[in-house]
């Protein structure tokens, strides 16, 4: 049995995400603080952005956290404590932080704002979760490579929360502390800007024959011997609500409107009906195959469960992504007779059809033909990337539903 239902984390790239995470089922969310985050690729949001994007979040009664994770360098340290003094305005739920001295420089300038302690850090047992306790965290997302019984002994010794990474993304590095990117490309991954060099695909010289390369080949594909699998742990909700973890985080912040959104629902849904009946659950196929509609790599379960004879990180046959499903656009707006003003992700064509996804599975139904017009209530055969059109449906649909079709 579990004693309190976990709060879904869910990434916020942008403020577009991030209400769309709010929409989908995320308790909270989990945004990048311009210049000190690990995802510097992403838009990440402005201090006015972070304040606008509390007050909208409050007001759903949900939570945003603001990661400065970077490990910081000298020069970061007077800038990083003049952020800290404007953050320190803003009624944000937590910061997230991996580096001791910004840990430090939070607590000087603002000892009211929470500290959670990034997976970056990696906690790996009970020993350091409470000299980070009594060194001010209130949480600490634990290191990927802990298996379940290892963090259950964790939370079984210590009163701090806890969160660990559920799916998204794995590093093959240790706690995704890698020095790979700034060897190959001068790219830090520490300071956020990794050049994904686990991603490249690799081929063996021998020293007497430096113009001859061999692959190492792993099937048809070659091998991507760096290239992790990502982490799905769908099919294990019962197993993490019984191990205690206080907070479930989804890895992101990078990825699509789509994404967030279609993996938040999913872990939304699964999660609530295990805690409503955790003695009736059972495990729906569905789910999975709905996150197999995002973009993804092939699944894995991490460290989770050890060994279990062979390495739980086995490579990606490659290191791109598998995309069955297109992202054609969101309905920001839709009106009394049921007609959806649709912002384009990508080019649509009339004759083209199409999936409605919706806040539940339930939701969801296909459309064999969209009758597109535009703001003159003219037709539209193409509509493109950026454009707003307008569609009448065939069932009910509200703000934030998604256009996708099978790729």
């Amino acid at each position: 049995m579990f004693t309190k239902k976990p709060e879904l984390v869910a990434p916020a790239g942008d403020i577009e995400k991030l209400k769309t995470a709010i929409e989908y089922g995320a308790d909270a969310v989990y945004v990048g603080a311009e210049g000190f985050n690990l995802r510097m690729g992403a838009e990440n949001l402005s201090l006015q952005e972070i304040k606008n994007a509390t007050d909208y979040v409050h007001e759903k009664k949900k939570k945003l956290y603001v990661a400065l994770n970077i490990y910081a360098r000298n020069y970061h340290i007077h800038r990083i404590a003049s952020y800290v003094k404007e953050l320190a305005n803003i009624p944000i739920d937590a910061v997230i932080v991996s580096d001791p001295g910004i840990l430090l420089t939070v607590k000087e300038i603002a000892p009211h704002i929470n500290i959670h302690l990034s997976t970056q850090a990696n906690t790996t047992n009970f020993k350091s979760q409470e000299f980070w306790r009594q060194h001010g965290v209130k949480r600490t997302v634990l290191a990927r490579e802990l298996t379940l019984g290892e963090i259950k002994e964790i939370i079984d010794h210590t009163p701090l929360e806890t969160e660990v990474f559920v799916h998204g993304a794995m590093c093959m590095a240790y706690s995704g502390r890698c020095l790979l990117s700034s060897y190959m490309s001068n790219r830090h991954a520490n300071l956020g800007d990794c050049s994904h060099s686990c991603r490249w695909k690799y081929v063996l010289k021998e020293e007497n024959r430096p113009d001859e390369t061999f692959p190492i080949i792993q099937d048809e594909f070659g091998t991507y011997i760096l290239s992790s699998k990502d982490l799905c742990m769908l099919e294990y909700i019962p197993e993490l609500v019984s191990a205690g973890v206080s907070a479930w985080k989804i890895e992101g912040r990078m990825k699509s409107q789509y994404y967030v959104a279609a993996v938040t629902r999913i872990y939304r849904e699964a999660l609530d009906l295990y805690c409503s009946e955790p003695e009736n659950y059972v495990f729906d196929e569905k789910w999975l195959s709905e996150l197999k509609k995002t973009s993804h790599r092939e699944f894995g379960t991490g460290f989770f469960f050890g060994y279990q004879g062979n390495n739980p990180q086995v490579s990606h046959h490659s290191h791109s992504y598998i995309r069955q499903y297109e992202f054609l656009g969101i309905i920001s707006n839709v009106s009394h007779d049921n007609t959806a003003e649709i912002l384009v992700k990508n080019t649509i064509q009339e004759n083209v059809s199409l999936e409605i996804m919706g806040k539940n599975l339930n939701d969801d139904f296909e459309v064999s033909k969209l009758n597109m017009k535009n703001e003159f209530n003219e037709p539209v055969k193409v509509a493109n990337t950026g454009q707003k059109i307008f569609a009448k449906m065939p069932r009910p649909v509200h703000k934030y539903f998604i256009l996708r079709k099978c790729g």
